[in-house]
């Protein structure tokens, strides 16, 4: 079996542009969200994260960002830039790259004096993102909702598998964004407090703007010190509804399942869940029954909504990178906001930051249109 480790990464958000301060700020029980009484021509009361523009500038520069580019854009070449100038993987035909977005340059739509319309293609979001870093091959576009950060790197790890790469670069944005927020408005999902994941209080979700970005490879010599082993991977649809989850949580089921087997490993051998956790009523009460009947309920769980908020495509793989620190420094991230339990099944929701040893984690992620990916990582040595 060839070994498939999750190595050098970056992420850039509202708590920093690097994955070990942004770590230590969740440590700290700093959060990223922002109440507000509106936002652009939505005037009503929100909650969201997002990117300070001097931050974003300040990487984007030091990347080498050449004027032109949109937000989307700039945020995946600074993140990017950090992942292979620390890495220093080679830019050839054995590396690939996957993008991984909800929404891409949705701005662009609105932006008619910057941008032609089909800057919000999401073919166009890749040539821009490749042409800065003369990356021989084509890259991979992948657009599956909110599993679309979590689902790259399942999609990477099977490349390397079939050999088709020795290394893939993933990265996975989205932006807080008018079209974004009304969106989600629309479904009255939207809370104006910060979301509290699977407690019974929870009014709902909150947004967020985020950009991950991380080195997949099965060569030792670019495994990075806190590298992780991207053990076991399923995903499944459930075919359920356009915007909502499956009543008994099938689909997550199948893939929890799927992912384990691959990995060879028990409910008793996984010491954390990051799960998906959106605060809103169905989505928690579906995780809370997939979880159930795949024996994690005593697993110790959290979610990061309640840090950063959803960041839709990003999600994934920034929860990812931290739930992989959680491992590498011994130390549990509670879950934001959360009070008294919510959802018909038991869940061993974390509420206190504390020390842990832990080997092995699942993380799951689910998504409008009935998507549903997990994957186990260890620790090497566990």
């Amino acid at each position: 079996m060839v070994d498939v480790r999750l190595s050098f990464s970056n992420t850039i958000t509202a708590l920093g542009a690097d994955v070990r301060s942004v770590f230590q700020a969740l440590s700290d029980g700093r959060t990223g969200l922002q109440k507000c009484s509106g936002w652009e021509r939505l005037d009503m009361p929100l909650c969201f994260s997002r990117i300070e523009d001097s931050l974003l500038q300040d990487r984007y520069h030091a990347a080498g960002g050449e004027p032109g580019k949109t937000r989307l854009e700039q945020m995946m070449i600074a993140s990017l830039h950090d992942v292979i100038q620390r890495s220093g993987v080679k830019l050839d035909a054995r590396t690939g790259l996957i993008i991984a977005t909800t929404k891409g340059n949705i701005d662009a739509l609105a932006k008619a004096s910057e941008f032609p319309a089909g800057r919000a293609e999401l073919v166009e979001l890749g040539e821009q993102v490749v042409s800065h870093f003369g990356i021989p091959n084509t890259p991979v576009i992948l657009s599956n909702a909110c599993v679309s950060g979590l689902l790259a790197l399942v999609v990477a790890k099977r490349f390397i598998e079939n050999g088709t790469y020795d290394h893939v670069l993933v990265t996975s944005g989205d932006l807080l964004s008018e079209f974004v927020l009304s969106g989600f408005n629309a479904f009255q999902a939207l809370s104006a407090e910060p979301c509290r994941p699977y407690c019974a209080h929870r009014k709902g979700i909150n947004l967020g703007e985020a950009v991950a970005s991380a080195l997949v490879t099965r060569d030792a010599s670019l495994f990075s010190d806190d590298n992780m082993r991207l053990a076991g991977a399923g995903s499944c649809n459930d075919a359920n509804h356009i915007s909502g989850p499956s009543r008994t949580g099938e689909g997550l089921f199948r893939s929890i399942n799927l992912a384990m087997q691959e990995a060879d490993v028990t409910p008793d051998d996984i010491q954390l869940i990051s799960a998906h956790g959106t605060a809103t009523l169905y989505n928690d009460e579906m995780e809370s029954i997939a979880f159930q009947r795949s024996g994690l309920s005593h697993v110790p769980l959290h979610s990061l909504k309640g840090y950063f908020g959803h960041c839709l495509g990003a999600a994934g793989l920034l929860e990812t990178l931290i739930a992989a620190q959680c491992l590498h420094q011994g130390r549990t991230i509670p879950s934001a906001g959360f009070a008294e339990l919510g959802v018909s099944q038991p869940l061993n929701v974390i509420t206190k930051a504390g020390d842990a040893e832990m080997h092995r984690f699942i993380k799951t992620a689910s998504g409008f249109g009935g998507c549903n990916t997990a994957v186990v990582f260890e620790r090497p040595g566990a």
